[in-house]
């Protein structure tokens, strides 16, 4: 039986290969993520007599391409808790910590366990990628939610309440009446300059443009509710560049 401990870091590992009773069949060694040195990784543990298995840490991204890699060549791997490692065998008063010795100390958790291991498998990666996926939507999430409370924070200097004025659900492009409608009324000077006919056929030629249905009612509310708010920057081309 050999024990091939990994050590991961990003863009290269520390590989250990021992067999029982502390017998180092090959020192730490260091293997770039690169495709040939992950294949003459492979062929030497090809090349061991009996049966290898491999065990790397289950942390962050870096240990996937190599765990991938050796579980595609149909070897044994698995990949492991950082914190079961990191507790195994952690009866000593001397720390020591390098690549080199966690490569090793991986090496013997993996004789310790032999018969316990649990194989890197196709699940695993799917697993894997589901995660990230989940990690980067609730990145979108929190960026969407950030980017919406900041334009209803910059409005409210130059249109107070102005979001407020439709509650239409968003479109399946994603887009929605409000953000649209700042877009062309950013500042309330853009309304309560106009008359409120002049207003109220802007507005309607501009729900045509943008296809959204027309309320002459609506348009009223709008220019009535302009005329009281009072904004706190002015309109003027520095405060333009900052709404957009």
């Amino acid at each position: 039986m050999n024990a091939v401990g990994i050590d991961v870091s990003k863009g290269k590992s520390m590989v250990s290969i021992m067999r029982p009773f502390g017998e180092i069949v090959f020192e730490p060694f260091e293997v770039k993520h690169t495709s040939s040195e992950i294949k003459a990784l492979i062929a030497l543990i090809n090349s061991v007599d009996g049966e290898s298995r491999i065990v790397m840490e289950h942390t962050g991204r870096y240990y996937e391409v190599l765990a991938h890699q050796l579980a595609e060549a149909n070897l044994f791997v698995s990949t492991i808790n950082a914190k079961l490692i990191k507790d195994f065998d952690n009866d000593s008063l001397r720390k020591v910590k390098s690549d080199k010795a966690d490569s090793i100390k991986i090496a013997r958790y993996a004789l310790d366990k032999w018969t316990g291991l649990k194989q890197y498998s196709l699940m695993d990666e799917i697993r894997n990628q589901l995660k990230i996926m989940n990690r980067q939507f609730g990145f979108y999430v929190k960026q969407k939610t950030a980017m919406k409370n900041n334009l209803i924070g910059i409005i409210d200097q130059t249109f107070p309440g102005e979001n407020t004025y439709f509650d239409s659900p968003a479109r399946n492009d994603g887009s929605q009446k409000w953000v649209d409608f700042i877009d062309t009324y950013w500042h309330v000077d853009c309304i309560r300059n106009m008359s409120l006919n002049a207003f109220t056929e802007h507005y309607k030629k501009w729900c045509k443009r943008k296809k959204y249905n027309y309320s002459q009612s609506k348009a009223v509310e709008i220019y009535e509710k302009a005329k009281e708010v009072v904004p706190v920057l002015p309109k003027d081309e520095i405060t333009k560049l900052i709404i957009k």
